[in-house]
């Protein structure tokens, strides 16, 4: 992995993702070890969040470390005018592993090349989301016992979805086939389909949200449109609630079905899919503190028996 940090998940070649996710089995059947006693992780978030943030807290105090940091950059030096660079080199000197998350693409990276300890990128604007990919691999792979030769319906935001594009380049190791559904104004980047082309990944593009799709389909991965990546309300009104997935749109779905979400969700999951057993999205998140020990385990070089 590139100079110990995590900062997109490309970097992360087949057998690193599979070393991660046999390490999270191992931490979900016995999540408390002290392999972080007289460690200390700086959380640095830029913007906000509460799973990611609060599921990699958990990780660090079972493992057995101490965690400093900040959740609201305007009560820290930044509000004065401190450069990134700056902010990132002075904790250095505090930690021995950093969480980031900030608002602009290419941050984490950034940091990762000026930084004297690991950076673990917890989100960079609307470009990666590594730890969440892994844990979305860990639930695939828990939930369909395999990786391979899956298809993954992915549905909502496309174009500013950092989880989607993270997962895209995750998945490809394994042969998926993809079906990407969204509305025009937030269909899935050229980037992202140059990349499943040059790699032979099947995929196919569509507008509406139907049960013929639902039911070609092993993981169905639902987003929300996200209200802090446009600068125009009006086009995020029009969209917001174009995709609404409910519980008698399962009805025909395969029997392996699961629904995922990187959650928060607003309204794109009505909330009588909840008590449908193909609903795995709060399983799916609880298996972030599992995957998140193994990352902080990974990037310090810690074994896990």
């Amino acid at each position: 992995m590139l100079c110990n940090s995590l900062v997109s998940i490309d970097q992360c070649a087949r057998e690193d993702i599979l070393r991660m996710l046999d390490n999270t089995g191992r931490f979900e059947a016995c999540p408390n070890r002290k392999m972080l006693d007289g460690k200390v992780v700086a959380t640095l978030f830029f913007e906000p969040s509460t799973r990611t943030r609060l599921s990699f807290e958990a990780a660090v105090n079972r493992l057995g470390g101490r965690v400093i940091g900040f959740q609201d950059a305007s009560t820290t030096s930044s509000s004065k005018g401190e450069t990134l660079k700056d902010t990132i080199r002075m904790i250095s000197n505090y930690a021995d592993v950093i969480i980031m998350r900030h608002h602009l693409e290419g941050a984490a990276r950034y940091a990762a090349e000026i930084s004297s300890v690991p950076i673990v990128n917890a989100g960079d604007g609307a470009n990666q989301h590594p730890s969440q990919t892994l844990l979305d691999l860990y639930s695939i792979r828990k939930t369909q016992e395999r990786l391979e030769d899956l298809t993954i319906t992915m549905v909502g935001d496309l174009k500013y979805g950092r989880t989607v594009h993270s997962l895209i380049v995750g998945l490809s190791h394994f042969n998926p086939t993809f079906h990407f559904i969204a509305p025009e104004e937030l269909r899935t980047p050229d980037e992202q389909k140059r990349f499943c082309e040059l790699r032979g990944i099947r995929y196919e593009e569509h507008v509406a949200f139907t049960e013929d799709i639902i039911n070609q389909t092993d993981i169905l991965y639902m987003t929300r449109v996200q209200r802090e990546r446009f600068t125009d309300l009006v086009e995020y009104e029009r969209v917001k609630n174009v995709y609404i997935l409910h519980d008698r749109m399962l009805a025909g779905s395969r029997p392996n079905l699961r629904v995922l979400h990187p959650l928060p969700r607003v309204n794109e999951i009505a909330c009588d899919v909840d008590s449908n057993p193909k609903a795995y999205y709060f399983e799916q998140a609880r298996n972030g503190l599992f995957t998140r020990e193994a990352i902080l385990c990974d990037v310090l070089g810690l074994e896990v028996d």
